[in-house]
């Protein structure tokens, strides 16, 4: 019997396993380069579908509960830089599209995200703290789409207990 999907994702209070990816530019990006900020990993299944469009617009027209606390959003499927620059351009993404493209789905794998069956990544959320530890996770299943209101909880919760410096 194999384990549910989602069941091999990284634990809340586990480090995030790091990746390097292209963005939509094709410039590389890796996870442990934003360490002493928060960041926010989005698994989604493929550009330009309905579900996937509505999420990340949601995003994007609430970019301020990410920029309140300057955390990072990277954007994670397994199509092409070329079609994830597409789609960014189409609707006005701003953030990191990441192509995991090949081999393919590798960093879903490693998050527990990937469908072997449908090819595609789950719509998996992870939160992490500056350290690059989860704070929040979800994974949810196929056709439902994930809360915006979780992830602005999650954030406020996060920068509720960074450390704050004063000058």
């Amino acid at each position: 019997m194999t384990a549910p999907l989602g069941a091999a994702s990284p634990a809340v209070g586990e480090l995030a396993p790091d990746f390097e990816l292209p963005n939509q530019f094709g410039e590389p990006v890796r996870l442990s380069a934003f360490r002493g900020r928060p960041v926010v990993v989005i698994f989604f299944p493929f550009a330009f579908s309905g579900i996937c469009t509505g999420e990340l617009c949601e995003i994007r027209d609430g970019w301020d509960a990410f920029a309140d606390v300057e955390a990072e959003v990277l954007a994670v499927s397994v199509d092409s830089k070329f079609a994830q620059r597409a789609y960014a351009a189409a609707e006005g993404y701003e953030f990191s599209l990441l192509a995991d493209f090949w081999p393919h789905g590798e960093v879903a794998r490693r998050y527990g995200v990937f469908d072997e069956a449908s090819g595609m990544a789950l719509r998996g959320t992870f939160i992490l703290d500056a350290e690059g530890v989860v704070r929040y996770r979800v994974v949810n299943p196929r056709g439902q789409a994930r809360d915006m209101q979780e992830y602005r909880a999650a954030l406020a919760e996060i920068s509720a207990q960074a450390p704050h410096t004063s000058a």
